[in-house]
């Protein structure tokens, strides 16, 4: 119907669409489709959100002990008496970067974390570098997590050995359905077992302390072949010292993803996920440092065969009973659920970044669950694809996992250090306002001290940056080093790409549309308007005076840009705009198309008719959804019904 409070001369029509999906087998495996309306319902709390988001960062206590000892073992046991003074040192920058994030989480309200922090306070290219670090971050998140899981259960039955592979890709294809389902019930369906095995390692850990010092602790019984160190022993140098820090700051990586994922929560969000990520951190302080202590008391080694956790858990519990048992499940489930975390994040970062221009716009739409399904499948994949390339070795990934990582905490602290610059130069009593995803910027009284922290920690996590990159350079980091480059390098030319494409498609100093009048009537689908929308009217108006433009509302937001742009450019036609509360496109069009239909008069032809964008770049053909061929599919058996292509060529010269 006509909306009445509108008093503007170009009719603008508000029509709910009906359609509504049926149940089938994706119903099934994923749940029901959730409305538009439901989005407030599927935040989460402080309790679900730790155990979403901090999974990652508390599962890294299965082997962040344990890399600090591969690297020690170069020196022989008696360097593992360093694990514990290590682990402080890493628990200290831990609170520095927790801090840090602490305050993008209140600075950057709308999520994106490192990325948005550098591209707002250090530029466009630090940005895609951050951006590209993330990304890596997560797709190894998920190899690394699930791969050390899978390490647990061949720990405990070393027959599965051979196995561990397709038990690893098997396990990412089982946390993909569930993120498919949406943050609230993933959410609901790894809290218990989160929450379990941080009871059972406090359990352990606290057991442990308590026979060291009743003086029953004893060590480890039977251990395992020690992880094989080539060449002679080596002298316990500070060289080797900062690359044992190094491997031990694994125990760090997770601590950004509450700072890209703060929309999951709940409002007040940036309050929750603050709170959220301090528990995060305390948690993961105190089991860090009490596995290290125990495991530099029970005399543990690194091996790939047994885990340090399997081998504290049989020393402190006198053998595989029950005890040892709940221990080691436990922490295989929290290493398989920790992928979950970059379930959270990627997704997330991705829709960000395709809305900014960066990543394919397909990647911004949310799917049936209110999640965006399409970045979860593709991060499914990726991190397939590097189990099976790395044979799920935890050792081999890791130098993979940890540069990224930490670029990206290098980047955020120092870009959270040029803000707080730029606030101790604001005048007391004015303020620098912010952008949509951005809080304004005022006077600070402690910006010194708040530079000086985020510029420190900035150094500390760059520093530990490039001795990663030195020190497991021939043992695979030359590849994310030759990767992200690669990565930044196809995000700029999918820039570049929309780039172009807007300015073609501008609407800035342009003429009038002229008027035509011819016998059909017609219906025009309507994605937005722009240079091209107006040469498919241009087109539908010589063809009949009877034109209809048709919009799809799945985002309230652009429905509104799309009614004011339509109000100045439409030159009077009308515009209906069909409500589509689970995000659904082709259905409504084809609904409405459906009901002109039913009533039209005898002999008379409907033309659809469909703007599409053509370039002469066939990279730039796969960024963009092919509407027309997708409705011609659907009505070519209808009588009566003519689908058209309205094609607005765009010249990709800049696009190499």
């Amino acid at each position: 119907m006509i909306n009445k409070e509108n008093n503007s001369q170009t009719p603008i029509i508000e029509r709910p669409a009906n359609y509504k999906p049926p149940r089938n087998l994706s119903s099934w495996l994923i749940g029901r489709p959730l409305s538009t309306a439901d989005a407030p319902h599927e935040t989460i709390g402080k309790t679900v959100g730790l155990a979403v988001f901090a999974s990652d960062a508390l599962s890294s206590n299965a082997y962040a002990t344990q890399e600090i000892l591969v690297v020690l073992a170069a020196a022989g046991t008696i360097a593992f008496g360093y694990v514990f003074p290590i682990s402080i040192a890493i628990v200290l920058l831990l609170t520095i970067v927790s801090i840090s994030y602490i305050q993008v989480i209140h600075s950057y309200p709308d999520g994106g974390g490192a990325y948005v922090v550098a591209r707002d306070n250090l530029g466009e290219l630090p940005g895609l570098v951050a951006a590209a670090a993330l990304l890596t971050d997560y797709i190894l998140t998920v190899s690394v997590s699930i791969s050390s899981g899978v390490a647990q259960i061949v720990s405990a039955y070393p027959d599965l050995y051979e196995y561990r592979v397709v038990m690893s890709v098997a396990a990412v294809v089982f946390i993909m359905m569930i993120n498919l389902r949406g943050v609230r019930e993933s959410g609901a369906a790894i809290a218990v077992p989160s929450i379990a095995f941080i009871v059972i390692m406090f359990i352990a850990i606290l057991a442990g302390m308590y026979k060291y010092f009743a003086g029953t602790l004893g060590v480890v019984i039977d251990p395992p072949e020690m992880h094989h160190v080539e060449g002679a022993l080596v002298a316990v140098t500070p060289f080797l010292i900062l690359h044992a820090f190094s491997s031990g700051t694994a125990a760090l990586t997770g601590i950004e993803a509450i700072s890209n994922g703060i929309t999951a929560f709940k409002e007040p969000r940036s309050k929750n996920a603050a709170i959220t990520l301090t528990w995060m951190a305390a948690i993961l302080a105190c089991l860090f440092l009490g596995i290290s202590f125990l495991t530099s008391q029970t005399g543990a080694v690194p091996s790939e065969f047994e885990t340090v956790i399997s081998q504290l858990a049989r020393t402190v519990f006198g053998g595989q009973g029950i005890p040892y048992y709940a221990v080691i499940l436990a922490t295989t489930i929290i290493l398989i659920l920790a992928a979950n975390t970059a379930y959270a994040g990627f997704p997330r970062l991705s829709a960000l970044m395709s809305m900014d221009g960066f990543l394919p716009r397909q990647l911004a739409y949310r799917g049936s669950r209110l999640v965006y399904s399409r970045g979860i499948v593709a991060l499914a994949i990726l991190s397939s694809l590097l189990i099976v390339i790395f044979q799920a070795s935890v050792t081999r990934l890791i130098p993979l996992y940890a540069i990224g990582v930490f670029l990206s905490f290098t980047l955020a602290q120092f870009g959270m250090a040029l803000r707080w610059k730029r606030s101790g130069s604001l005048h007391p009593e004015k303020k620098e306002e912010g952008s949509h995803r951005v809080s304004a910027l005022h006077y600070d009284p402690l910006w010194r001290l708040k530079m000086i922290t985020n510029g420190f920690g900035a150094i500390c996590t760059g520093v530990v940056m490039f001795v990663f990159a030195i020190t497991k350079f021939k043992d695979g980091a030359y590849v994310v080093l030759i990767l992200i480059p690669l990565l930044i390098g196809v995000l700029w030319m999918i820039h570049l790409h929309y780039k172009n494409l807007a300015r073609h498609l501008s609407l800035e100093n342009i003429g009038i549309i002229p008027h035509h009048a011819t016998r059909h009537r017609v219906i025009m689908p309507v994605s937005g308007v722009h240079q091209g929308t107006l040469a498919a009217l241009r087109y539908a108006r010589m063809l009949s005076d009877d034109v209809t433009a048709v919009h799809v509302v799945i985002e309230p937001a652009d429905a509104e840009r799309v009614r004011a742009k339509w109000e100045t450019w439409g030159g009077g036609v009308r515009l209906v705009l069909l409500d589509s509360p689970y995000r659904l496109f082709v259905e409504p069009i084809l609904g409405y198309i459906s009901d002109v239909a039913d009533v039209r008069q005898p002999g008379e032809t409907i033309t659809v008719v469909v703007p599409e964008f053509v370039s002469d770049n066939r990279f730039a053909g796969a960024l963009h959804t092919n509407t027309a061929n997708i409705l011609r599919e659907q009505l070519k058996n209808k009588q009566g019904i003519v689908i058209t292509n309205v094609p607005y060529h765009v010249h990709e010269e800049s696009i190499v």
